[in-house]
């Protein structure tokens, strides 16, 4: 089909990059302080940000960033790999798309970016360009995504992995041939930061998985397989052995839902002295009206004995807007700077 596709006209639409913020070349601290002394998000946001340096600061805590919806995409790439690559955080769970189609698809070379219009959104398909909001991929990009973790899994013994058991193969490959020295996947990887995705399969990884197992099955041949469950213990095996744990959350859902539920995993395998999540930032514009705040609030979450409500703070904004503040204050106040570094992913040889 690609030789239908007007390619100047794709060329029109894809000429502009999305430039990552880069949250060291500029010092958010007076901002934050000043905010403080505001009112509404403003001041949830200062309140936040004083929470996650707490975290930085207890030199007991171990730190799990969690990643759902498209910041990635739009801008806080760098954010993130900065984070990893400073120490600032320890673990990290995210939907399929955060690592796969955002940050290892930009580690093979690939951009996202900026919608300068907005087209009718079957001249996009027509022209293989996807939407996320205002922010476009190449779908032909996108494919090359898919086809190398094809790869990927071709290149493995065909047995069960857990979802960080992959993107540690992942992060090894960007290693090797990537081409982006900020991708959270390959820093992720250096730095023995284990990445979990309880739901890997709704991304990019999702279509070379399934084509990797349909290729293998015709050929008769053993296939690889994703074991959820070994998700799941695996992250309650970081929280048994990790004390005192914060959440800095960006959205909600299953990545939310899913390093809550840790602390009740712990107690039904017998670990009663497990402590609930002593921190915890919320950033999301999810509200109450579904019945949830996508996953349940901090405070309802420590009904089911998963948050403490100390040093929790829910922030009601778009991330992208709030992040790059946030982390830009945690980041010259330099709380990071002698911190332990725990290397968790060594937990699993």
């Amino acid at each position: 089909m690609s030789e239908q596709i007007d390619q100047q006209r794709k060329a029109e639409l894809l000429s502009k990059t999305v430039e990552h913020i880069d949250i060291t070349s500029f010092d958010a601290r007076p901002i934050i302080d000043q905010m403080a002394n505001m009112s509404f998000t403003s001041r949830d946001l200062a309140r936040a940000t004083g929470i996650y340096n707490q975290m930085l600061a207890d030199r007991d805590c171990t730190i799990f960033l969690v990643i759902a919806g498209s910041t990635s995409a739009g801008g806080c790439m760098d954010l993130y790999a900065e984070l990893i690559r400073s120490n600032m955080v320890d673990a990290v769970v995210a939907t399929g798309a955060s690592i796969v189609d955002m940050d290892f698809f930009e580690g093979l070379g690939h951009k996202h970016y900026q919608a300068l219009e907005i087209p009718n959104d079957n001249t996009l398909r027509s022209l293989y360009i996807d939407r996320i909001y205002d922010t476009y991929i190449d779908e032909e990009q996108l494919q090359d995504c898919d086809h190398t973790i094809g790869e990927i899994a071709n290149s493995l013994e065909p047995k069960a992995y857990s979802s960080r058991a992959f993107i540690r193969e992942m992060g090894k490959y960007l290693a090797e041939h990537g081409k982006k020295d900020n991708s959270l996947v390959k820093l992720a990887y250096e730095h023995d930061v284990p990445t979990f995705c309880p739901a890997f399969v709704d991304s990019s990884a999702g279509f070379g998985l399934v084509k990797h197992q349909v290729d293998r099955m015709k050929a008769g041949a053993p296939y690889m397989v994703l074991d959820a469950i070994a998700d799941f213990r695996e992250l309650t095996d970081i929280k048994i052995k990790a004390g005192p744990t914060g959440l800095l959350m960006i959205g909600g859902g299953v990545p939310k839902n899913f390093i809550q539920d840790t602390v009740v995993c712990a107690e039904i395998l017998g670990h009663h002295d497990v402590e609930m999540h002593k921190y915890a930032v919320q950033i999301t514009v999810a509200d109450t009206r579904d019945g949830a705040c996508s996953s349940s609030t901090l405070q309802e979450a420590a009904s089911w004995g998963k948050v403490q409500t100390v040093h929790e703070q829910m922030v009601f904004a778009e991330a992208g807007s709030v992040m790059p503040l946030l982390a830009s204050d945690a980041w010259h106040r330099g709380h990071w700077k002698d911190r332990p570094k725990r290397g968790w992913a060594k937990l699993f040889g």
